[in-house]
This record gives C-alpha cells, structure tokens and sequence, in this order.
C-alpha cells in the first residue's frame, strides 16, 4: 500500500514538473476572458462614446438620467460599461472634478443580490460601512445609504448587471426606492446603469417605477463573424505565445460565435478551452480538432449547469422542447428542428400530470421559453398565424451531438 503511495505522489509529481518546465500554448490566460478588459474596445466605439456622453455631466455634480443597456449575451455591454466608468473615475481624479464612485453588483451573484437586505448591504460594504448579515429593518439600511452619501460628499453610480435576474428575485420596488432617495439628496446623486439581455424588461415593471426611472436607453447590436474575428485576433496576440494558433483557427471560433448571437464570449471560450485540450494533450500548436473537442466540452457543461440551476418546471419546458423538435425516422436522425409554443404546452400538460406537477398557465409557460432563450439555449421567432393571431416558433441552439445526453439528463431531474 505505501508503495501503491508513493507511486501516486511521483506520477503527480511529475505531471507537475512537466507543466513547469513545458512552454505551453498561453502567454496570459486572463486576455482571453470575459472579464478582461481591453486599453482598446473593439467594435463599441459608438456605444462608448455614446455612454460616455450620458454621464459626463456628473463630473460637474450635475445629475444625469439612468441609462439602460441591452443587448444578448457576449455583446460587450459589461465590459464597454466598465471601461466608460473606469474613465470616469480616472477623470474625476485627475481634474479634481466632483468626486464619483461606481458600484459593480453582478445580479446573479448567490447571497450578493438575491433579497433587498443583501443589496443593500453591499451597496454599504462598497461606500466602507459594515452591516450585519440580517437583522435590520430595510428601511434602516435604506437611511444609512442615503446617508453615507449625502455625508460622503461623493455622487454613485451603480451598475446593476443581469438587473432583469434581480427583478424577478425580489420585484421592482428597489428601484422605486434608490430613484426616490435622488429627490432628498441635496449635494449628491444616483445613477443607475441597468444592464439586461431582456428588450421587453422596463414593459414589466409597475407604471410608477417606469415614470420614477426617467431612463435613457443604449442597444448593443450581436457582432458577425469578421467583428467576432478582429477581437479574437487581438485577445490571442495577448493570450498566447507566437506559433501557438493560426488564423483559421481564430476564424472557425468567430464563425461559430457568429452562429450564436455573435456572442464574443462563446468566442473566447472556445479559444481558451482549445488551448487547455492542446495542452493537456501535450500538443503545442492549437488546431480546429482541439476547437471541436472545446465546443462539445463547452456546450455540455453550460447545459448541465444551465438544467442543474432551473426549477424543475423549466426543466420539463425544456424537456418538452427536445422531444417535440425530436421527429424520428427509422433511422433515428432528426428530420425536423422547429416546434410551435403551443405545441410545446400541450406536450407539457402531459408530463405535468403524469409527475404530478402542477400545471402552469400557457403564458406563465411562454415566459419560461422567454428565460430558455435568454439562456441562450433555444432561440425562438415570432411568427403571424393570420387570423389565428401571433405564436413563437422554437428552435433548438444545442449541439446535435449534445441533444441525446441532454434528454436523458433532463429526465434523471424530472422522472
């Protein structure tokens, strides 16, 4: 058994050392992440300038309107924000103006944004006031907030990220309330920058909290495959080290990003994986071979993250989606990838009595395909029936190859 140890410990050793001392395909890993943010952000200059624009005039303490951004997933919206604030800040500084704070809360974050109290309380963490974990009456924290800014002689703004997330964790009354405390506040001011891939997010909110917001808004367009490409271009000059990629490879990932919303982060991922395979396989140049083996590894883990984290009424939504698009010859190949939402129902209804589920209205259902495809796992159309009226057609982004796992995933969570 010692021996059988030691054996172990070696072999580790070892594969230690040989990463040590091999090269390896990365130069800096962190340059092809999404959280990296560039000296030069590519293909956003309007958006930018646009923004930039907006919350100029809080460098002279004026206050500006609240700023609403949307765009898909893998845009640039969060990292063009945090660029355009980064600036802000580093202005402020240098020509003594107004002094300014941003605060960054990314809403999907667990026990950061999930109630009002824990908002709140990171809000306060961020302007360096400790606060219990539970205990106060929100309008306490709400008091020691207005507070720390009407004292702190310091305008904030707060970037409420995936801001639809947080909605429909706890409501819209929140913002109700930080635009309400801008008309008390004398020396300083709030504003919100709401980050959302949901084009429809203000239309649910309460009519009183859409007037309170006096909002402007910023659209980020998905980028194509050349846009894709030129990024790609520039994050692997900084990630790995010469010789390790070619542009082919750097093509297939944009033209396969391109294929999902232009999503620019699919397209780092996809870079990145490719090299942790490449390496791993001991190879030290990256291939369109490493790009597939990322994209299989890469779609499964987002849809076994995606099915671990959904409701379970989501999860046989889902599971509705894949066996109506699923029409199956003698051969079992797919003849047939679109299906209708009302299809979808029908199907669901079924599953739901025969689990003993309870059976959720057809718009509380719609709502569900709406969240999928925000998720980015299927993709939907709105189509006209003519007299019939309006539907959705659904169709399914996942990997063909990911389809049959994916099922029976769904069914070990649902059955």
């Amino acid at each position: 058994m010692e021996q059988l140890l030691n054996s172990n410990i070696s072999s580790v050793q070892n594969i230690f050392y040989n990463y040590i001392q091999k090269q390896g395909v990365f130069k800096d890993k962190n340059a092809l992440t999404s959280s990296f943010i560039p000296s030069n952000i590519q293909h956003r200059e309007n958006e930018i300038k646009q923004l930039s624009l907006m919350i100029a005039p809080m460098l002279k303490g004026f206050q500006t309107s609240n700023i609403f951004i949307y765009g898909k997933c893998g845009t640039g919206k969060t990292m063009s924000s945090r660029f355009v604030l980064n600036q802000l800040e580093s202005a402020s500084k240098e020509h003594k103006t107004h002094p300014l704070k941003s605060i960054y809360v990314n809403c999907k974050m667990k026990k950061v944004a999930d109630t009002e109290y824990r908002l709140l309380t990171q809000f306060l963490k961020e302007l360096g006031e400790n606060v219990p974990d539970t205990g106060l009456p929100t309008d306490v924290l709400y008091r020691r907030f207005f507070d720390r800014i009407e004292n702190g002689n310091t305008s904030l703004i707060i970037i409420l990220d995936e801001i639809d997330t947080l909605y429909r964790k706890i409501g819209d009354e929140f913002l109700y309330n930080l635009t309400r405390i801008n008309t008390e506040l004398k020396k300083n001011h709030i504003t919100i920058i709401g980050i959302t891939n949901d084009i429809s997010f203000k239309d649910n909110l309460d009519a009183r909290v859409r007037s309170s917001l006096s909002e402007e808004d910023i659209i980020f367009k998905p980028y194509d495959a050349i846009q894709l490409k030129d990024i790609l271009m520039m994050r692997s000059t900084k990630g790995f080290v010469d010789g390790a990629i070619n542009e082919d490879v750097i093509s297939k990932c944009a033209a396969l990003a391109a294929q999902e919303h232009g999503d620019a982060r699919r397209a780092l991922d996809l870079l990145k994986v490719a090299g942790e395979i490449a390496e791993r396989l001991g190879d030290s140049i990256i291939t369109e071979k490493h790009v597939d083996m990322a994209e299989e590894k890469i779609d499964m883990d987002r849809i076994y993250e995606i099915i671990k984290l959904q409701p379970k009424q989501s999860q046989i939504v889902l599971y509705c989606i894949i066996k109506m698009t699923k029409r199956q010859n003698d051969n079992k190949k797919w003849v047939d990838k679109r299906v209708l939402t009302g299809d979808v129902f029908d199907e669901y209804v079924k599953i739901c009595n025969n689990t003993n589920m309870k059976v959720l209205t057809l718009r509380r259902v719609s709502d569900l395909i709406k969240e999928l495809d925000m998720l980015g796992i299927i993709d939907t159309r709105v189509i006209s029936k003519g007299r019939y009226g309006r539907t959705k057609e659904i169709f399914l982004t996942i990997n063909e190859n990911m389809i049959e796992k994916t099922e029976k995933q769904l069914e070990s969570h649902i059955f």
